[in-house]
C-alpha cells in the first residue's frame, strides 16, 4: 500500500473518525466490564473489545499503509472468538471441556 501521505484527504479523515469512535465504544465497554449488573453483560462486553480493537488494528494498517497489521488483527479475532466461546460455556453450563 501507499504512504500515509498518498491517502485522499477523505479516506484520512473517516479513518481518524473510526478510530476516535473505536476508542470511544472501548471505553464506554470497559465501564461495562467493571460495573455490569451481571455475568453475560460482563462477557458481552468484552466481547465488544475485543471487536473493537480488531476494528483499532485494521484502521491503523489502512492510516500507516503496512499489511502486517491486518494479520495481527485476524489472529486477535480469532482469539476473541475462542475465549467469548469458552466463557459462554463456563457460564451457561459451569464447566469448558466436558
Amino acid at each position: 500500500m501507499s504512504e500515509p501521505s498518498a491517502l485522499p484527504a477523505v479516506v484520512t479523515l473517516a479513518v481518524q473518525a473510526g478510530l476516535l469512535v473505536s476508542a470511544s465504544v472501548t471505553l464506554l465497554a470497559g465501564y461495562r466490564v467493571i460495573v455490569g449488573p451481571t455475568t453475560p453483560d460482563r462477557v458481552v462486553a468484552l466481547d465488544t473489545i475485543g471487536t473493537n480493537v480488531v476494528a483499532i488494528a485494521v484502521l491503523f494498517a489502512i492510516q500507516r499503509g503496512r499489511g502486517l497489521f491486518v494479520d495481527v488483527a485476524l489472529v486477535l479475532a480469532i482469539i476473541g472468538f475462542i475465549s467469548t466461546i469458552a466463557v459462554s460455556r463456563y457460564v451457561t453450563e459451569g464447566d469448558i471441556i466436558e
